[in-house]
């Protein structure tokens, strides 16, 4: 108890045992110490030293400390593992070693090759700027004999006469003016462009007598026109509107002759002056009648013999629509071909006319003495003859029943109005026009307007009389509208208007139909007609038609276009030679010359066709891509020998006779950004692309933000003035290719069909190619036509939602087609593709070409569009009946012709595939 309490309070008799045992815990934690130590440091040294030092014993099995060998040692089983490693090691070291060695040596070769390469390139350089000397030095050589040998030529400075010099010197008789003494050709250089400078006949005594309506036609026409300059120093015509004179002014012929000569560039005698009277009734005044008009030309639709100079002046159709353009719902159609009557004809005659009721001597009777002085006699008794026949329905009058309208002596006068007149002439398949019998009324204004409202409703005129002068007769070939037969000749008329075929009649009546919408049926192509008249004999080229002005819409572009799978996946099938060069632009061709003058009969008197057609030709455009427009060229590439006739050179090639082209791309959009995108970035790596041109249909301008995708070719985005449908065939001045292809921005094609479309086109350039089909069909029920988008093996149309087309047509839709077409396509915010097959296949009387079997090409998920809604086909029923009344008949035609791919795809051996030939 009390050594517990000692302990417990730390008594004195403890305190040394403790502070030993302190010290001897001390002592032996030094000593482990020191002793863990002697063993780690000394022990290893030792038994280093002594197993390198000692000398091996005699005997092996004595040696404990001497070292061992190294396949001993490594019998140690520790020791293996690190023998193997160091020998692995030892291994890996030696290779890295040569490959080391073997690298150094690769770097010194190459080192050696850049070296050789930089001494190659410099010595390339030298060459080329050898080579670049020598081609400068040939080229100023060439130049230098070139200029040796040939005289410099250059355009003749135009001289222009003064104000009061008189020009040529005068014809002894005034009467006897041609182009060769009474024209002024120095006033009109080949490349002058034709100005023509209009008075304003507001500034003379006698525009306050003019008619009105006549005058407002006139002015707006010529503020229209392209030729007409207000420059009258530079013209090379000067035109006058003198006539019609209003009722009841009568305008004496000193006093008019007083006025022209006071004109500011009369010139003394007027020559390079065209006096134009234009009439809108049938007893216009012959104004310039008794009126000396000195060497200015004279146009207008009466001339008596002693007053017309043929060759110099013109006999021009009357102003029936002066201010209104023609109701093409009133004109009936061009078939059928056979009409209630066969022929009619009504007129009265002023003058007496001898026996005019009472029968005639035989012909042969008349004949055995003099000719008789008025053939109309006899034909009046012939045309009753028939009529009492009874075997062809014929109406024939000659007595109005009203009271005759004013007419010139010798002349039958117009009955009734021009509506009741319009309505017998829709019932009869001929018209008869009896000319004057006077001989010296070589035409009047009462014949022109019976010919006139002839071709307007499709009666085929049979003229009565060949000493007449149609309008514009020394250029049209009147012979393809109308039936010119001579008075003696009225026993057989009958005779020939039944033996000519339905096919004659009808191709006639088109024909008539023709030269009336192009040479008659509007001021504006009275008016063009002259100018393109007188243009045309002093053979000046005709000025280019206008293109249309794109305004461009900024875009930010740099997205780069990803590849769609379904458009690279083309299979084994070669494409052709991708081009890396810049965008190349078709070759532009302005009409010249040359190709004025050869091409003058065609021009003026061609029915719809490939160049020229209604009332395209009286303006004479000059399209900047109409040349080589039937063909692909004018070269000549053999079939057998030579290159080509292989699978591999048919598809690496573009073929044809043109082998470097392009085409544009047109894609309509409206507000459906992502669709568009995504039908852009589709075009990528698309061979022979040349640009695309995206019409922007919307009044909302792209999203600012809205990044274009880059495919490697421009992308032009053109804003218009309104939405219309009609934007998709404007032809873009951006468009500098023959070859347009018209694509929806939802059209899903592959790259394969795009290009085997460019292929098929350019061999049938004057036509529409393309993939969806359509056809037309008759009701009989409602009598009426139909649209139909049903499978068939049967087309007439192609849809221009993914076709290929010339650019000649975006002009003459655009500029050409009548505008009552264009009206519609507004309307109905439909129709545009319906109309351009109209068109196409009015002008070459042929159907289009559809390519692969694919009848739809809409892209998969796409948001729905104009086409899906309910009205859409109702619209388009409406708008192809529409059509047919502006045309006159159906022009669509069917084709059961399909083409597809089979040599296109086909990949042959070199000397295996052969190439047909056709003999």
């Amino acid at each position: 108890m009390t050594g517990y309490t000692m302990l417990r309070n730390g008594g004195v008799g403890n305190g040394g045992q403790t502070c030993m045992l302190r010290w001897s815990n001390r002592i032996r934690l030094t000593w482990l110490s020191f002793t863990l130590f002697i063993i780690l440091v000394f022990f290893p040294l030792i038994a280093h030293y002594y197993l390198t030092t000692l000398d091996e014993a005699d005997e092996a099995g004595k040696r404990i400390f001497g070292p061992r060998a190294g396949n001993e040692l490594c019998e140690v089983k520790h020791v293996l593992d690190l023998c193997r490693i160091r020998e692995s090691v030892s291994e890996e070291l030696l290779q890295l070693e040569a490959k080391r060695q073997e690298l150094n040596s690769e770097i010194a070769k190459l080192n050696l090759k850049i070296e050789a390469c930089k001494k190659s390139i410099e010595n390339a350089k030298q060459d080329l700027l050898q080579l670049k000397n020598v081609i400068s030095q040939t080229e100023h050589s060439y130049k230098e004999l070139m200029a040796q040998n040939q005289p410099k030529l250059s355009l003749p400075i135009r001289l222009l006469p003064e104000k009061d010099d008189a020009g040529l010197p005068p014809p002894k008789v005034i009467r006897g003016c041609r182009l060769h003494n009474c024209f002024d050709y120095s006033r009109c250089p080949l490349t002058s462009g034709f100005p023509v400078y209009v008075y304003d006949s507001d500034q003379f005594a006698f525009g306050s007598y003019l008619d009105p309506l006549v005058k407002q036609a006139f002015q707006a026409t010529a503020r229209a026109s392209v030729y007409v300059t207000e420059n009258a120093d530079i013209a090379c015509l000067y035109v006058i509107l003198v006539g019609e004179i209003q009722e009841p002014v009568v305008l004496r012929p000193a006093e008019l002759e007083k006025q022209l000569y006071s004109l500011p560039h009369w010139r003394t005698d007027g020559h390079n002056h065209v006096i134009i009277n234009l009439s809108r009734k049938s007893d216009t005044q012959n104004l310039l009648y008794n009126v000396s008009t000195g060497r200015a030309m004279v146009a207008q639709s009466t001339f008596y013999a002693a007053q017309y100079r043929p060759g110099f002046d013109l006999v021009v159709s009357p102003l029936v629509h002066a201010m209104s353009e023609p109701n093409f719902m009133e004109i009936p159609p061009q078939v059928p071909v056979k009409r209630k009557y066969l022929f009619t004809f009504q007129g009265e005659k002023i003058e007496s006319l001898r026996s005019s009721l009472q029968e005639a001597r035989s012909f042969e009777e008349e004949m055995e003495g003099d000719p008789p002085a008025d053939y109309d006699d006899r034909i009046i008794a012939t045309l009753k003859a028939v009529q009492d026949s009874k075997l062809d329905q014929v109406l024939v009058e000659f007595t109005c029943k009203n009271q005759p309208k004013p007419s010139l002596p010798t002349e039958w006068a117009l009955c009734g109005e021009r509506e009741d007149r319009l309505e017998l002439l829709k019932l009869s398949t001929f018209a008869l026009i009896i000319t004057p019998g006077d001989p010296h009324l070589v035409i009047s204004s009462g014949c022109a307007t019976r010919l006139f409202e002839a071709l307007e409703v499709g009666a085929v005129p049979v003229v009565l009389g060949e000493q007449v002068q149609l309008p514009y007769q020394d250029m049209l070939q009147w012979n393809e509208a109308a039936l010119v037969v001579p008075k003696p000749r009225v026993t057989e008329v009958h005779f020939l208007l039944r033996s000519l075929s339905d096919s004659d009649l009808l191709a006639m009546r088109r024909q008539g139909r023709f030269l009336w919408e192009t040479y008659f049926s509007t001021a504006d192509s009275i008016f063009n007609t002259v100018l393109a008249m007188i243009r045309t004999r002093i053979q000046i080229p005709a000025a280019p038609i206008r293109e249309e002005a794109a305004a461009e819409i900024p875009h930010r572009s740099g997205k780069a276009a990803g590849t769609d799978p379904n458009m690279a996946d083309n299979g084994d099938l070669d494409l052709g030679p991708v081009e890396t060069e810049p965008p190349y632009a078709s070759p532009k061709y302005l009409r010249n010359f040359t190709l004025t003058v050869t091409d003058l009969y065609r021009s003026w008197n061609s029915a719809p066709g490939p160049f020229h057609l209604f009332p395209h030709t009286p303006f004479d455009p000059v399209l900047p891509s109409e040349a080589k427009f039937l063909g692909s060229g004018t070269g000549f590439r053999p079939i057998g020998g030579g290159a080509g006739g292989s699978g591999k050179e048919f598809q690496a090639a573009l073929g044809g006779n043109v082998p470097r082209e392009q085409f544009t791309v047109v894609m309509l959009t409206y507000e459906r950004e992502e669709v568009l995108m995504n039908s852009l970035e589709r075009l990528n790596g698309l061979p022979y692309l040349n640009k695309v041109v995206v019409v922007w249909n919307s009044p909302k301008l792209p999203s600012e933000d809205l990044l274009w995708p880059d495919i490697g070719v421009p992308i032009m985005v053109v804003r218009t003035e309104k939405n219309s449908l009609n934007n998709r065939f404007l032809p873009w001045n951006e468009i500098e290719t023959e070859a347009i292809l018209s694509i929806d921005d939802d059209a899903h094609l592959r790259h394969d069909e795009i290009m085997f479309g460019f292929r098929v086109w350019r061999e049938a350039r004057d036509r529409i190619v393309g993939f969806p089909g359509r056809y037309h069909a008759w009701d009989i029920p409602h009598q009426s036509w139909l649209y139909n988008s049903n499978y068939s093996c049967e087309l007439s149309m192609v849809l221009t939602g993914a076709a290929f087309f010339h650019k000649y047509y975006a002009y003459l839709y655009s500029y050409v087609m009548p505008q009552a077409i264009r009206d519609m396509v507004d309307e109905y915010i439909n129709c545009e593709d319906i109309a351009m097959n109209f068109l196409v296949s009015h002008i070459t009387r042929k159907p289009p070409i559809k390519v692969t079997s694919r009848w739809t090409f809409r892209c998969p998920g796409c948001p729905q569009a104009l086409s899906h809604d309910d009205s859409h086909f109702h619209e388009r029923h409406k708008c192809i009946n529409f059509f047919v009344k502006v045309y006159g008949y159906m022009p669509l035609l069917y084709t059961q012709f399909r083409v597809d791919s089979v040599l296109f795809k086909t990949r042959l051996p070199h000397d295996k595939t052969k190439c047909f030939k056709f003999i």
